[in-house]
């Protein structure tokens, strides 16, 4: 019997295993929830009424009565808010009108065009030329926010009161100590 013979294909290499690719990062379930710190923003037309409190920073445009908490975090009192409340955040920056007192972790800075009518207790207080600032500045343990809290609420302070410094400059900015 005749046998057609076959030709004989070369040898092929066997197939390169497969290799799974990296599966792409799943976006998080609620496309809201956000890795990074964010500022929270209080509108022009916002009136808040009560006790203010938060773990982010805030900028406040609106008006605020009564007592604002931030105290790891920065506040941002905007060239159109007016603030009648007790404030105490890390760092306080004022760019509006304030009446009342202001505690920081680590520091308040009075804008050029900042109204501030209360006390201050930080270890660094800036005052900008053109600003506005009744009251007296306690920079010597400011840093000590839950005691400066506790005494602000319940007026029992029985140190003598700082005296109370007036600043409306018009030279080179003010650093108030």
């Amino acid at each position: 019997m005749w046998k057609r013979e076959e030709p004989v294909s070369p040898p092929q290499p066997a197939p390169a295993p497969k290799v799974a690719a990296p599966a792409p990062p799943t976006p998080p379930a609620n496309p809201v929830v956000r890795q990074e710190l964010s500022t929270v923003n209080i509108g022009k037309s916002v009136v808040i009424k009560g006790e203010l409190s938060g773990s982010e920073d805030l900028t406040i445009e609106g008006q605020v009565e009564g007592k604002i908490e931030l105290r790891q975090n920065l506040l941002t009192i905007g060239p159109n808010a007016k603030i009648k409340a007790q404030v105490f955040a890390k760092t306080v920056v004022v760019e509006g009108h304030v009446q009342g007192n202001i505690t920081a972790g680590e520091r308040i800075d009075i804008k050029d065009k900042g109204v501030v009518e209360g006390n201050l207790a930080a270890p660094r207080v800036s005052i900008a030329d053109g600003a506005q600032f009744r009251g007296s500045v306690d920079m010597q343990g400011a840093g000590k926010m839950a005691d400066a809290g506790k005494s602000a609420d319940s007026g029992s302070d029985t140190k003598s009161a700082p005296t109370p410094v007036v600043h409306q400059s018009s030279g080179p900015t003010a650093v108030a100590r």
